[in-house]
């Protein structure tokens, strides 16, 4: 199960509404062993594109370099489908390579800017994707 505060919840969601048409993507990270999502590290969909999201080389060598100072991992990793469900793509399966992160799609088709969103969690092991709860916290 992903458990998260209302507040990343809400940080996940507006980042998913600015970008559209485009998918956002981004990171929330926390300290090392706990599985607890901190810390939201949006993040540059380098594709800017309505149907693929790409992480910039660079800015994701910096982030992973600053979550290693700060003994932090990546506990969520983040994007949004803007034209289908929230559900892991082929795409997105393949570039799964985090296997302990909890992998959030927030699904902005068919809604106008209040929403509704479809949020959802999936933890994709080496091409295994299985869908968790969500619970947010206050």
């Amino acid at each position: 199960m992903l458990t998260l505060t209302q507040a990343l919840y809400d940080q996940i969601v507006a980042h998913a509404r600015a970008d559209h048409p485009d998918e956002a993507c981004g990171v929330v990270a926390g300290p090392v062993g706990t599985g607890r999502p901190e810390r939201f590290i949006p993040m540059l969909n380098a594709a800017r594109s309505p149907t693929f999201y790409e992480f910039d080389s660079g800015d994701l060598l910096k982030l992973y370099r600053e979550m290693d100072d700060r003994d932090e991992e990546p506990v969520i990793i983040y994007h949004s489908h803007t034209a289908t469900e929230a559900h892991p793509s082929r795409t997105d399966i393949t570039y799964a390579n985090e296997p302990g992160a909890h992998y959030v799609l927030v699904s902005t088709a068919d809604t106008d800017d209040a929403g509704p969103f479809q949020f959802r969690s999936f933890r994709i092991v080496e091409g295994v994707v299985t869908e968790e709860e969500v619970e947010v916290t206050p």
